[in-house]
């Protein structure tokens, strides 16, 4: 029978995304057919699959790092955050409903079928599948019904190893607790446990490690550094979101609350000739940026509310007037237009907003999501492109007649201000292709460094693999996951 092993954590953002990432390219270099499982997801950080829907980045990150095309069944549901209370949810890549959070409760218990399904069906194709938990293992007062963490390990007999992050501290309480607050069934499953992000002496946590296997009864199974090249793998969640400085050419990214897609900074990050600059609530757009991104987002008009309160269409347009650039990918885009009108109530009321008036286009929302991989050529000069479209909405007007792209079908994509400097469109992961990106510097007076960013991905997944490796005794996760 396939071997399973699910990665639980004391909470998010505690590294379990990227030690299964690791741990799928250290497997699937012995030999071992490997397969990521996500049974469900919160993120608005979402990648298109070849068979057409949507899944969470980070479980397209380990199926790269598998060395398999991403599919709907690793992450069979994937809940979008649009408000304070409520979700999109996703099953097996397609949008199914939005509910509040209150709600959801009551519909897990009827979502497990989908799960137990996709699971079965990557069950079928591997030696080898690793199963990454959501959030926190200890959430007990969401245990009812549960599909995200010990209820799916228990519905599959799948043993768990759960992972505690130091660097936040308190990691032995953490894991100790987890035992002390769980169900003792739900305990049992955990057969040992991680301790991720360590820095100094490993000699010095020697104790820990001994107290927190002494108290719980779970066997340590390694004490993991931390590793910086995890800063150039996609993060999943925007806690994990971060800027970069060192560069004389300012890139400035307003930070909205439904931010989306946000790997698309990724690439720009990496670049020395860059500083991508956060901007967060209470900051100002810096004076001196040479151009200003506006990333996508799950509730386009809230966050342009938003947008608004900040001051920070203000900004721009002194940006503007100072003869800078502006970027509006996917949602940004649509914020650029005169006008935004949701006749559907899509993202919420029906309503029709005023944009930012940036671009003479118009934006209504529809229901239909388009989702699928593209590529073509930047207009007028001439560049390759690779990306993807993740969006609902059809957007024309007179600035459309001048397009950003064209795709290989011919169809045009975005649109272009009179004057050049304003420019928006709906495809995803322009900046992760090498000839898009060094363009765009070049746009921006400054140089690519001409290092490949998918090449770069594929030493850091080798990099996190020979790390786990020497810090974590793999020979003993594989045995665990046999049962």
């Amino acid at each position: 029978m396939t071997r399973a092993l699910m990665i639980q954590g004391t909470g998010s953002d505690v590294g379990k995304s990227l030690i299964v990432a690791g741990l799928a390219r250290a497997f699937t270099r012995r030999g071992l057919r490997v397969r990521p499982f996500k049974p469900q997801n919160m993120s608005n950080n979402a990648a298109v699959t070849g068979d057409g829907g949507e899944i969470g980045r980070a479980q397209a990150l380990q199926a790269r790092a598998a060395g398999v095309a991403p599919c709907v069944h690793m992450n069979p549901v994937l809940l979008k955050p649009q408000s304070e209370v409520g979700a999109q949810v996703v099953v097996q890549g397609r949008m199914v409903a939005t509910v509040k959070a209150r709600d959801y409760q009551a519909w897990k218990p009827r979502l497990m079928g989908a799960v137990l399904e996709s699971f079965s069906r990557l069950r079928a194709e591997a030696d080898l599948v690793l199963v990454e938990g959501a959030g926190s293992a200890s959430e007990v007062n969401l245990r009812a019904g549960d599909i995200a963490n010990m209820g799916f390990a228990r519905a599959t007999g799948t043993p768990v190893v759960l992972v505690g992050d130091i660097d936040r501290g308190g990691v032995i309480a953490s894991l100790i607790g987890t035992k002390v607050v769980i169900d003792p069934a739900d305990a049992a499953m955990i057969r040992g446990f991680l301790v991720n992000r360590f820095r100094g002496d490993p000699s010095l946590f020697a104790d820990g490690m001994a107290l927190i296997a002494r108290r719980t009864g779970w066997e340590a199974l390694g004490l993991v550094p931390h590793f910086p090249d995890a800063a150039r793998l996609p993060a999943e969640d925007v806690l994990g979101l971060a800027g970069s400085a060192g560069g004389a050419t300012v890139v400035a990214v307003p930070v909205l609350p439904h931010i989306a897609n946000f790997d698309d900074l990724d690439p720009l990050r990496a670049e020395p000739g860059l500083s991508v600059v956060l901007v967060r609530a209470g900051m100002a757009i810096p004076g001196d940026a040479a151009l200003v991104l506006l990333p996508g987002s799950k509730t386009t008009i809230d966050d342009l509310d938003v947008l608004r309160a900040q001051g920070w269409d203000l900004d721009i347009r002194a940006h503007l007037r100072r003869g800078g650039r502006v970027l509006g990918l996917c949602g940004g885009y649509q914020m650029l237009g005169r006008t935004l009108s949701d006749p559907h109530g899509i993202e919420g009321e029906p309503r029709t907003v005023p944009g930012l008036g940036l671009l003479d286009v118009e934006t209504a929302m529809t229901p239909l999501k388009r989702l699928e991989a593209v590529s073509g050529t930047s207009l007028p000069d001439g560049v390759p492109f690779r990306g993807y479209e993740m969006h609902v909405g059809d957007t024309a007007g007179p600035d459309a007649a001048r397009p950003l792209l064209r795709f290989g079908d011919g169809r045009p994509d975005g649109a272009v201000s009179a004057d050049g400097r304003v420019a928006g469109t709906y495809v995803h992961g322009l900046f992760a292709d090498d000839r898009q990106r060094a363009a765009w510097l070049a746009r921006l007076g400054t140089a690519a460094t001409g290092a490949s960013y998918e090449a770069g991905i594929e030493a850091a997944l080798d990099g996190l693999a020979r790390h786990l490796e020497a810090h974590v005794d793999c020979d003993r996760l594989l045995a665990l996951a046999a049962g």
